[in-house]
């Protein structure tokens, strides 16, 4: 199917708008994909896609079941997540570091009937294959083979690198994104085939992007952050994307730049503050990039201010959500304003909304942010409430407190609910400290987020012991060892205190903002 199908038809397909576009411009020689030592191109990478589709079919998966994808970032797991796209079934990649019982929860609520896994991983699904009423099949990238599980290359062996693409309505849901909610559990956002269509607007419309530029984001492509402008943006603009196998850390990012010398840089505050640690930023290679765009968690006006100071160039700051993929408030390259998530996008509709859902127009007055964009998704998997919450006629609603000021820059105030950002994933609270007091010797717990010197927010726990005499670092390592055995890590905090009692209200409600202020104060 031609990429231009949709115009023409009223049909289309996703894996062919990111994928058909270059082939159509005649690029099919061109890198698409480039990691380490290993180049594919973009006829290359469309072979693959065709054989994964072909043995995706022949295994039985049907137009709209779900295939999982947990996998490290290789051209595999691209063609494997465009091949799924092609037969018209449902990818969805995870996240790579989730704690087992919640990749048996995402197998059970997607019924799944592919899990494509990485070696590496396979022992997150050993530790629950046993607990499951229905098993997926398992297809394994990589030497070790588990009973019961199929290898990648004897998956694909013997098919064929030609397919038709199955034609798909635009609305047709053609992909997930897994995202925690208030309740801590992973909530499936299901996103449409015509979502991509403005997969590469940002790039080639604010910052140039043409076939022959690179695109690289630091973060995994199962963030949506990645998924929307690697994978979709980066290869519908026929760029070429750089991935980076294992998990980012600055040593890498900086072989990396050094090596691929990317024209497109996306990462988050951290990494960034990390890079400046490390002296990556002063490096000429850095200095050689055009652009360098942040999202995930907000962009601290200290780490903007040094970043320009050492490298040169500005940190373009912007956001977006695993509800919309792509951002849809970001600066412009010829102009920031530090402190501000920028302006809105001209595809998307912003407003904001006051408690009783009145649009407030007036400048810097915070409210309820509401946004309406092409690439919104369509709910949330079997969560008809929570769906209807969050999309209200034709808006999605974040829970997000915003302002705006009288340029037209947008600022993000913080949650209306008590959810915590920490290294770009929400986090919920109360599940860590449910989690928490079921460590031996603990009696209470509570979560806040501290904002550090450089803007940035981490996790504290604040415990009281059932023993006010027992060793406070002998416990607090079997807290820790607690909160690993049972949580993604990314939800352990990383400061544990002890305290007699927690202060509460009249009414018995613990006072968070007086445990936020006594951990600024021990720091």
């Amino acid at each position: 199917m031609s990429f231009d199908n949709t115009a023409r038809y009223g049909t289309m397909n996703a894996a062919d708008e990111i994928i058909g576009r270059p082939l159509s411009l005649g690029l099919g020689e061109q890198a698409a994909i480039v990691s380490g030592e290993r180049s594919v191109s973009y006829r290359e990478l469309n072979a693959m896609v065709n054989r994964t589709g072909n043995a995706l079919k022949e295994h039985g998966v049907a137009r709209g079941e779900r295939v999982l994808f947990l996998m490290d970032d290789s051209p595999e797991m691209v063609a494997a997540y465009l091949g799924t796209l092609r037969i018209g079934a449902v990818s969805v990649a995870l996240n790579v570091r989730l704690a087992p019982r919640d990749v048996r929860y995402v197998i059970e609520d997607s019924e799944c009937r592919v899990l494509m896994i990485d070696a590496e991983f396979v022992h997150l699904y050993e530790e629950i294959a046993g607990e499951l009423a229905s098993r997926p099949l398992v297809v394994v990238r990589g030497p070790a083979l588990p009973a019961g599980c199929v290898s990648l290359e004897s998956f694909v062996a013997g098919c064929s690198d030609a397919l038709e693409s199955e034609p798909a309505a635009p609305n047709d849901v053609a992909f997930w994104v897994y995202s925690s909610g208030t309740t801590g559990r992973p909530k499936a956002v299901m996103h449409t085939h015509e979502c991509v269509l403005i997969a590469d607007r940002m790039e080639r419309e604010y910052f140039g992007v043409v076939p022959g530029d690179r695109i690289f984001t630091t973060s995994k492509m199962f963030f949506g952050w990645a998924l929307g402008h690697s994978l979709m943006g980066g290869l519908r603009c026929g760029a070429t994307v750089i991935i980076a196998p294992g998990w980012p850390d600055p040593t890498l990012m900086a072989e990396i730049i050094e090596r691929h010398k990317p024209t497109l840089f996306f990462s988050t505050p951290v990494m960034y503050r990390n890079l400046l640690r490390e002296g990556v930023a002063e490096t000429s290679a850095c200095r050689q990039i055009r652009h360098f765009l942040s999202a995930g968690e907000k962009l601290p006006e200290t780490l903007y201010q040094r970043w320009l100071e050492v490298c040169g160039k500005p940190i373009i700051d912007g956001i977006g959500a695993s509800e919309t993929i792509f951002l849809f408030l970001v600066n412009e390259g010829h102009e920031q304003r530090p402190g501000s998530c920028g302006k809105k996008v001209p595809w998307a509709e912003v407003r904001l909304v006051d408690e009783a859902g009145e649009e407030i127009v007036t400048p810097d007055v915070p409210g309820l942010i509401a946004i309406r964009t092409p690439s919104q998704f369509a709910g949330y998997w079997k969560q008809p409430e929570l769906t209807a919450k969050a999309l209200r006629d034709g808006w999605y609603y974040p829970g997000d407190m915003f302002s705006f000021d009288r340029d037209g820059y947008w600022y993000h105030n913080g949650r209306a609910d008590d959810m915590l950002k920490i290294s770009g994933q929400w986090v919920s609270p109360s599940e860590i400290e449910s989690c928490a007091m079921t460590a031996p010797g603990i009696s209470e717990a509570a979560v806040v987020g501290i904002q550090q010197d450089d803007g940035l927010m981490r996790l504290a726990l604040i415990a009281v012991a059932k023993d006010p005499t027992a060793n406070e670092a002998r416990l607090s390592e079997e807290v820790l060892d607690t909160l690993k055995a049972n949580l993604s890590i990314y939800k352990c905090p990383r400061t544990i205190r002890f305290v007699e009692e927690l202060p509460r209200t009249a009414t018995g409600k613990i006072q968070k903002y007086r445990l936020r202020e006594m951990m600024k104060t021990a720091a």
